[in-house]
Protein backbone atom coordinates (compact mmCIF):
# COMPACT_ATOMS: atom_id res chain seq x y z
CA UNK A 1 0.00 0.00 0.00
CA UNK A 2 1.53 3.45 -0.85
CA UNK A 3 2.49 5.80 2.13
CA UNK A 4 0.12 8.41 2.77
CA UNK A 5 2.29 12.00 2.04
CA UNK A 6 3.34 13.60 5.06
CA UNK A 7 0.82 16.25 4.98
CA UNK A 8 -2.27 13.63 4.80
CA UNK A 9 -0.95 12.12 7.75
CA UNK A 10 -0.50 15.01 10.05
CA UNK A 11 -3.82 16.22 9.15
CA UNK A 12 -5.22 12.61 10.09
CA UNK A 13 -3.80 13.24 13.36
CA UNK A 14 -5.46 16.85 13.80
CA UNK A 15 -8.61 15.28 12.95
CA UNK A 16 -8.36 11.94 15.15
CA UNK A 17 -7.58 14.76 17.92
CA UNK A 18 -10.80 17.26 17.07
CA UNK A 19 -13.13 14.06 17.41
CA UNK A 20 -11.63 12.76 20.85
CA UNK A 21 -12.03 15.91 22.21
CA UNK A 22 -15.33 17.88 20.64
CA UNK A 23 -17.43 14.15 19.56
CA UNK A 24 -19.35 11.66 21.40
CA UNK A 25 -20.42 8.12 19.71
CA UNK A 26 -22.95 8.83 17.21
CA UNK A 27 -22.43 12.45 16.73
CA UNK A 28 -21.66 13.57 12.74
CA UNK A 29 -18.54 14.70 11.56
CA UNK A 30 -18.19 17.97 10.99
CA UNK A 31 -18.58 19.85 7.07
CA UNK A 32 -15.87 19.10 5.12
CA UNK A 33 -15.30 23.39 4.72
CA UNK A 34 -15.24 22.30 9.03
CA UNK A 35 -12.55 20.12 8.44
CA UNK A 36 -10.35 22.09 6.14
CA UNK A 37 -9.91 25.25 8.51
CA UNK A 38 -9.35 22.25 11.54
CA UNK A 39 -6.70 20.37 9.34
CA UNK A 40 -5.39 23.56 7.77
CA UNK A 41 -5.54 21.55 4.71
CA UNK A 42 -7.10 21.20 1.25
CA UNK A 43 -10.75 18.95 0.88
CA UNK A 44 -8.95 16.67 -0.93
CA UNK A 45 -6.59 15.98 1.90
CA UNK A 46 -10.17 15.76 4.24
CA UNK A 47 -11.03 13.13 1.45
CA UNK A 48 -7.82 11.08 2.05
CA UNK A 49 -8.45 11.49 5.72
CA UNK A 50 -12.27 10.11 5.82
CA UNK A 51 -11.03 7.20 3.62
CA UNK A 52 -8.81 6.83 6.57
CA UNK A 53 -11.48 6.69 9.27
CA UNK A 54 -13.31 4.36 6.86
CA UNK A 55 -10.50 1.87 6.47
CA UNK A 56 -10.44 1.70 10.17
CA UNK A 57 -13.71 1.60 11.44
CA UNK A 58 -14.31 5.30 13.18
CA UNK A 59 -16.96 6.31 10.18
CA UNK A 60 -19.29 3.47 8.11
CA UNK A 61 -18.87 5.10 4.37
CA UNK A 62 -17.50 8.80 2.68
CA UNK A 63 -21.03 9.78 3.46
CA UNK A 64 -22.06 7.99 6.85
CA UNK A 65 -19.96 10.41 8.82
CA UNK A 66 -21.45 9.37 12.33
CA UNK A 67 -18.82 8.63 14.70
CA UNK A 68 -18.91 4.82 15.39
CA UNK A 69 -16.12 4.77 18.10
CA UNK A 70 -13.43 6.79 19.79
CA UNK A 71 -9.86 7.28 18.75
CA UNK A 72 -7.94 4.81 20.23
CA UNK A 73 -3.34 5.29 20.15
CA UNK A 74 -3.39 2.78 17.35
CA UNK A 75 -5.03 4.37 14.87
CA UNK A 76 -2.63 7.83 15.20
CA UNK A 77 0.38 8.04 13.30
CA UNK A 78 3.79 8.01 15.25
CA UNK A 79 4.92 11.61 15.50
CA UNK A 80 8.39 10.84 14.10
CA UNK A 81 6.64 9.84 10.88
CA UNK A 82 5.50 13.04 10.30
CA UNK A 83 9.27 14.72 10.20
CA UNK A 84 10.69 13.21 7.10
CA UNK A 85 12.84 15.97 6.59
CA UNK A 86 12.88 14.59 2.56
CA UNK A 87 9.59 14.12 2.52
CA UNK A 88 8.65 17.46 4.00
CA UNK A 89 11.34 19.74 1.96
CA UNK A 90 10.12 18.22 -0.99
CA UNK A 91 6.73 19.10 -0.11
CA UNK A 92 7.31 22.68 -0.12
CA UNK A 93 9.45 23.37 -2.74
CA UNK A 94 6.41 21.80 -4.70
CA UNK A 95 3.52 24.03 -2.75
CA UNK A 96 5.95 27.00 -3.60
CA UNK A 97 6.28 25.97 -7.55
CA UNK A 98 2.84 25.19 -7.61
CA UNK A 99 1.53 28.52 -6.16
CA UNK A 100 3.40 29.96 -8.78
CA UNK A 101 6.22 31.65 -6.15
CA UNK A 102 9.03 29.93 -7.64
CA UNK A 103 9.09 30.17 -11.47
CA UNK A 104 11.48 29.48 -13.92
CA UNK A 105 15.01 30.80 -13.27
CA UNK A 106 13.72 31.84 -9.78
CA UNK A 107 16.55 31.64 -7.15
CA UNK A 108 15.93 30.50 -3.54
CA UNK A 109 18.37 29.79 -0.46
CA UNK A 110 19.02 26.67 1.82
CA UNK A 111 18.16 29.25 4.66
CA UNK A 112 14.34 30.61 3.55
CA UNK A 113 14.00 26.88 2.79
CA UNK A 114 14.97 25.36 6.12
CA UNK A 115 13.01 27.93 8.06
CA UNK A 116 10.23 26.86 5.43
CA UNK A 117 10.31 23.37 6.19
CA UNK A 118 11.03 23.99 9.80
CA UNK A 119 14.03 21.30 9.48
CA UNK A 120 18.42 21.80 9.94
CA UNK A 121 20.02 23.68 6.97
CA UNK A 122 22.49 20.35 6.60
CA UNK A 123 19.09 18.31 5.83
CA UNK A 124 17.88 20.99 3.37
CA UNK A 125 21.83 21.01 1.26
CA UNK A 126 21.36 16.62 1.57
CA UNK A 127 18.23 17.28 -0.33
CA UNK A 128 18.85 19.39 -2.49
CA UNK A 129 22.41 18.00 -3.79
CA UNK A 130 20.05 14.89 -4.24
CA UNK A 131 17.19 16.59 -6.01
CA UNK A 132 19.18 18.56 -8.12
CA UNK A 133 20.50 15.11 -10.00
CA UNK A 134 17.50 15.37 -11.59
CA UNK A 135 18.20 18.19 -13.34
CA UNK A 136 15.52 20.52 -12.59
CA UNK A 137 17.35 22.86 -9.84
CA UNK A 138 21.02 23.96 -9.77
CA UNK A 139 23.29 25.87 -7.38
CA UNK A 140 24.38 29.12 -8.25
CA UNK A 141 28.13 30.61 -7.74
CA UNK A 142 26.27 33.11 -4.94
CA UNK A 143 25.88 30.49 -3.24
CA UNK A 144 21.65 29.90 -3.93
CA UNK A 145 19.95 27.65 -5.79
CA UNK A 146 17.65 28.17 -8.67
CA UNK A 147 15.07 26.17 -10.42
CA UNK A 148 15.84 25.46 -13.62
CA UNK A 149 13.84 25.95 -16.97
CA UNK A 150 14.42 22.62 -18.83
CA UNK A 151 13.44 21.85 -22.96
CA UNK A 152 11.17 20.03 -24.48
CA UNK A 153 13.82 17.40 -25.00
CA UNK A 154 14.19 16.60 -21.31
CA UNK A 155 10.30 16.29 -20.95
CA UNK A 156 10.18 13.77 -23.75
CA UNK A 157 12.99 11.57 -22.30
CA UNK A 158 11.84 11.82 -19.01
CA UNK A 159 8.02 10.99 -20.65
CA UNK A 160 9.58 7.85 -22.38
CA UNK A 161 10.82 6.00 -19.17
CA UNK A 162 7.14 7.02 -16.97
CA UNK A 163 5.68 5.50 -19.73
CA UNK A 164 7.97 2.06 -19.09
CA UNK A 165 7.21 2.21 -15.35
CA UNK A 166 3.64 3.10 -15.20
CA UNK A 167 2.49 0.69 -17.75
CA UNK A 168 4.16 -2.18 -15.69
CA UNK A 169 2.78 -1.36 -12.46
CA UNK A 170 -0.59 -1.70 -14.35
CA UNK A 171 0.56 -4.96 -15.22
CA UNK A 172 2.05 -5.35 -11.63
CA UNK A 173 -1.46 -5.04 -9.75
CA UNK A 174 -2.71 -8.22 -11.94
CA UNK A 175 -0.08 -10.52 -10.34
CA UNK A 176 -0.96 -9.09 -7.03
CA UNK A 177 -2.77 -12.07 -4.76
CA UNK A 178 -6.66 -11.17 -3.54
CA UNK A 179 -6.76 -9.40 -0.42
CA UNK A 180 -3.67 -7.55 -0.96
CA UNK A 181 -3.91 -3.80 0.43
CA UNK A 182 -3.04 -2.45 -2.51
CA UNK A 183 -6.97 -3.00 -3.74
CA UNK A 184 -8.49 -1.19 -0.99
CA UNK A 185 -6.56 1.45 -2.35
CA UNK A 186 -7.59 1.23 -5.32
CA UNK A 187 -11.25 1.39 -4.18
CA UNK A 188 -10.33 4.46 -2.48
CA UNK A 189 -8.60 6.30 -5.13
CA UNK A 190 -11.63 5.26 -7.36
CA UNK A 191 -14.12 6.15 -4.96
CA UNK A 192 -12.65 10.12 -4.59
CA UNK A 193 -12.13 10.44 -8.24
CA UNK A 194 -15.91 9.74 -8.65
CA UNK A 195 -16.59 12.29 -5.73
CA UNK A 196 -14.85 15.22 -7.30
CA UNK A 197 -15.80 14.56 -10.97
CA UNK A 198 -19.35 14.67 -9.20
CA UNK A 199 -18.47 18.26 -7.60
CA UNK A 200 -18.44 21.81 -9.52
CA UNK A 201 -15.75 22.47 -11.87
CA UNK A 202 -14.28 25.00 -9.72
CA UNK A 203 -13.62 22.31 -7.20
CA UNK A 204 -11.18 20.54 -9.99
CA UNK A 205 -8.28 23.13 -8.78
CA UNK A 206 -7.72 20.14 -6.18
CA UNK A 207 -7.36 17.78 -8.74
CA UNK A 208 -3.07 18.04 -8.78
CA UNK A 209 -2.94 17.04 -5.42
CA UNK A 210 -5.45 14.14 -6.45
CA UNK A 211 -3.02 12.96 -9.51
CA UNK A 212 -0.25 12.88 -7.63
CA UNK A 213 -1.13 10.59 -5.10
CA UNK A 214 -2.77 8.18 -7.91
CA UNK A 215 0.61 8.15 -9.92
CA UNK A 216 2.74 8.30 -6.72
CA UNK A 217 0.36 4.95 -5.77
CA UNK A 218 0.77 3.33 -8.99
CA UNK A 219 4.85 3.90 -8.60
CA UNK A 220 5.02 2.72 -5.18
CA UNK A 221 3.44 -0.97 -6.19
CA UNK A 222 6.75 -1.74 -8.23
CA UNK A 223 9.03 -1.76 -5.18
CA UNK A 224 11.78 -0.35 -7.36
CA UNK A 225 14.39 2.84 -5.72
CA UNK A 226 14.96 3.93 -9.90
CA UNK A 227 11.21 3.72 -10.01
CA UNK A 228 10.47 6.24 -7.06
CA UNK A 229 13.86 8.17 -8.17
CA UNK A 230 12.15 9.05 -11.02
CA UNK A 231 8.45 9.77 -9.95
CA UNK A 232 10.04 12.98 -7.94
CA UNK A 233 11.32 14.16 -11.26
CA UNK A 234 7.84 13.52 -12.72
CA UNK A 235 6.38 15.22 -9.53
CA UNK A 236 8.01 18.42 -10.30
CA UNK A 237 7.69 18.22 -14.25
CA UNK A 238 4.37 16.71 -14.77
CA UNK A 239 2.15 17.18 -11.51
CA UNK A 240 3.80 20.88 -10.92
CA UNK A 241 5.90 22.48 -13.27
CA UNK A 242 3.13 22.78 -16.46
CA UNK A 243 0.52 24.67 -13.61
CA UNK A 244 2.76 27.73 -14.71
CA UNK A 245 0.56 28.02 -18.07
CA UNK A 246 -2.26 28.46 -16.04
CA UNK A 247 -4.46 28.63 -19.73
CA UNK A 248 -7.94 26.49 -19.53
CA UNK A 249 -6.57 24.88 -15.66
CA UNK A 250 -10.35 23.41 -15.06
CA UNK A 251 -11.03 22.07 -18.02
CA UNK A 252 -7.61 20.45 -18.24
CA UNK A 253 -8.13 18.88 -14.97
CA UNK A 254 -11.40 17.99 -15.41
CA UNK A 255 -10.85 15.76 -18.57
CA UNK A 256 -7.52 14.41 -16.92
CA UNK A 257 -9.90 12.90 -14.12
CA UNK A 258 -11.84 11.23 -16.88
CA UNK A 259 -8.98 9.54 -17.57
CA UNK A 260 -7.48 8.76 -14.30
CA UNK A 261 -11.98 7.12 -13.84
CA UNK A 262 -11.13 5.22 -17.11
CA UNK A 263 -7.78 3.50 -15.95
CA UNK A 264 -9.18 2.72 -12.30
CA UNK A 265 -12.70 1.50 -12.92
CA UNK A 266 -11.52 -1.45 -15.49
CA UNK A 267 -8.64 -1.67 -12.61
CA UNK A 268 -11.10 -2.52 -9.90
CA UNK A 269 -12.67 -5.14 -12.18
CA UNK A 270 -9.31 -7.13 -13.08
CA UNK A 271 -9.85 -5.56 -16.65
CA UNK A 272 -5.88 -4.98 -17.32
CA UNK A 273 -6.16 -4.47 -20.93
CA UNK A 274 -8.64 -1.98 -20.89
CA UNK A 275 -6.46 -0.04 -18.03
CA UNK A 276 -3.40 -0.43 -20.30
CA UNK A 277 -5.08 1.18 -23.20
CA UNK A 278 -6.23 4.22 -20.63
CA UNK A 279 -3.09 4.80 -19.40
CA UNK A 280 -1.37 4.77 -22.70
CA UNK A 281 -3.95 7.18 -23.40
CA UNK A 282 -3.77 9.35 -20.36
CA UNK A 283 0.28 9.00 -20.09
CA UNK A 284 0.23 10.86 -24.39
CA UNK A 285 -1.98 13.73 -23.53
CA UNK A 286 -0.19 14.49 -20.61
CA UNK A 287 2.84 14.60 -22.18
CA UNK A 288 0.91 16.79 -24.99
CA UNK A 289 -0.11 18.96 -22.26
CA UNK A 290 3.29 19.27 -20.69
CA UNK A 291 5.08 20.26 -24.51
CA UNK A 292 2.36 22.91 -24.99
CA UNK A 293 3.02 24.71 -21.64
CA UNK A 294 6.56 24.72 -22.76
CA UNK A 295 6.05 26.13 -26.17
CA UNK A 296 3.65 28.35 -24.65
CA UNK A 297 6.15 29.32 -21.72
CA UNK A 298 9.18 30.01 -25.03
CA UNK A 299 6.83 31.86 -26.53
CA UNK A 300 6.50 34.40 -23.29
CA UNK A 301 10.15 34.64 -22.96
CA UNK A 302 10.86 35.42 -26.48
CA UNK A 303 8.08 38.27 -26.45
CA UNK A 304 10.40 39.87 -23.12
Amino acid sequence: MAKLPITTRRSINLLLDHVAKNLKVGAALPTEMRMTEIVESSRTVVRSALAYFVEHGLIAGMKERHLLRKPKAADYFDVAELHSATEQLQQILMERIYERDLPPGAEFTEVELSRAAGVSTIAVREFLIGFSRNGLIEKTPRGSWRLCAFDTKYAEELGEVREMFELKAIERIAALPPGDPAFDRLKELLARHEALGKEPAESHAEFPALDREFHTFLISLLDNRFAEGLNEAVSMVYHYHYQWDKRDELPRNQYALQEHLAILRPLAKGDVAAALAAMRTHLHSSRSTMLSALRYRENLAQQD
